[in-house]
């Protein structure tokens, strides 16, 4: 049952959560009965810039819909969440199977156009992302549809060593369809989260609560004013809007947009070895070579994943790429001058809130930053993220809860934390809800 509020009521968030009593949470929840709840698989097939494309999402949901609760405005609640650079739905099924079968939410898990490995029920990518053959793994934006040798070539980067070491990427050769799925993918990405929230969370039945961990964070942020019945942000080491997290990262995209980064056990290692150092200090290089087998280990458990990325440059809110990408598309449809100028303000417009007193205002934000979390970081949320919120108008209600232990991965098990900190997020985040957090 909802909580109804007394008029002059105000719950705000725990600032801070110690070790401590992020155990004693998650122990109190995991002590709960579990509510019976199914998972589905929603494959579906949308069209988009004048292609189709195949995405796929699971549905959490209890098996009883009765059980399902409703939020302070009388509508069931439910969740459209995303996954973050190197993943699909499967990195984040421990906060998913917390709301549903501790809460009793909905949940919708999408997974990116292009990272679910379609011929495989598994949804398991074989072999290593680099091939014998000189080859790279590579997107599947379509079943049966599959990126051919020739239509690519491996490139090598260094601009940025000093915070990802030596990166490869498969960049599309000019006129192939891979180069134009490159520049078509970020409008797929958009209808197919609407898709999901028209068919699973209808409006006027379900307030829908939205997460993107990470490079999903950006996706999340724009879906809140694209769709009537978002209610807010379930922010949990979650991307701000593209143009802050820009500001975050100190520096714009070194790549085209026709990059597709191609991942290594050197994307481990970046936030491995700072995780380590933000826990013990200096003491892990006394260990590196311990270290680096813990990390090649993890990239063999890992690889089964994606472990590649297209959405760097709406990640970095990266101009040129963003304006090059669209006008690639309008030139491939026989866009005029006024539709090719309308669809590079609809690109630009995914790294930002939209603006003008017709937008829907940005609803309530709820974020929270593990301890141990790499760029995710007090000072980042303080100094910029929270900046650039007040700054706005009208500027959003904007929140911060600084969480004692954990990593970037939020859902890696720990000491006094089997499920990470996943049934603390649903703790916290449901009373949040059922107390009026997120009703304005």
């Amino acid at each position: 049952m909802a909580k109804t509020l007394k008029s002059g009521d105000s719950w705000e968030p725990p600032a801070s959560l110690s070790k401590e009593e992020l155990v004693g949470i998650s122990d109190g929840i995991l002590a709960e009965p579990d509510i019976p709840y199914t998972e589905t698989e929603d494959v579906f097939r949308i069209h988009a810039n004048g292609m189709d494309w195949d995405i796929g999402c699971m549905v959490y949901e209890p098996t009883d819909p009765a059980r399902i609760p409703t939020g302070p405005d009388g509508n069931k609640l439910g969740i459209f969440m995303t996954h973050g650079g190197a993943s699909d739905w499967r990195s984040i099924e421990r906060l998913a199977q917390c709301f549903a079968g501790k809460r009793g939410y909905k949940v919708c898990s999408m997974t990116y156009p292009g990272r679910l490995y379609l011929p495989d029920p598994s949804r398991d990518w074989p072999g290593d992302t680099f091939h014998d053959d000189g080859g790279v793994r590579t997107p599947i934006w379509l079943d049966g549809e599959f990126i051919s040798r020739d239509e690519y070539d491996v490139v090598n980067d260094t601009s940025l060593r000093e915070i990802y070491g030596s990166r490869s990427y498969a960049r599309a050769k000019k006129g192939s369809n891979f180069y134009y799925r490159m520049a078509a993918w970020p409008v797929a990405f958009e209808e197919g989260m609407l898709d999901v929230c028209r068919r699973h969370l209808p409006v006027g039945e379900y307030s829908v609560f939205t997460h993107g961990h990470s490079t999903g964070g950006p996706f999340s942020h724009y879906l809140l004013q694209r769709i009537e019945n978002a209610k807010g942000l379930i922010g949990i080491e979650n991307s701000p809007f593209a143009f802050i997290f820009r500001r975050m990262s100190g520096h714009d995209w070194p790549t085209s947009f026709d990059h597709v980064l191609i991942r290594t056990w050197r994307e481990l290692a970046r936030y491995k070895g700072a995780e380590v150092a933000m826990q013990e200090g200096e003491k892990p290089l006394f260990r590196l070579a311990w270290l680096m087998e813990e990390i090649f280990d993890m990239w063999q458990q890992a690889k089964r994943f994606p472990q590649f990325k297209a959405e760097n440059w709406l990640h970095s809110d990266s101009h040129p790429c963003l304006t090059e990408a669209a006008r690639v598309t309008a030139e491939r449809l026989k866009m005029n001058a006024e539709e090719t100028h309308a669809l590079v303000d609809r690109y630009l417009a995914y790294g930002r809130p939209l603006p003008g007193p017709d937008a829907k205002p940005i609803p309530p934000l709820l974020y929270g930053i593990n301890k141990f979390s790499r760029d995710h970081t007090p000072p980042k949320y303080n100094d910029i993220v929270k900046a650039e919120y007040a700054a706005m108008n009208p500027a959003p209600k904007v929140r911060v809860v600084e969480i004692g232990t954990g990593i970037h991965s939020y859902w890696k098990t720990e000491d006094g934390l089997p499920l990470g900190v996943c049934p603390v997020i649903t703790k916290v985040w449901h009373d949040a809800v059922m107390n009026g957090y997120y009703e304005v």
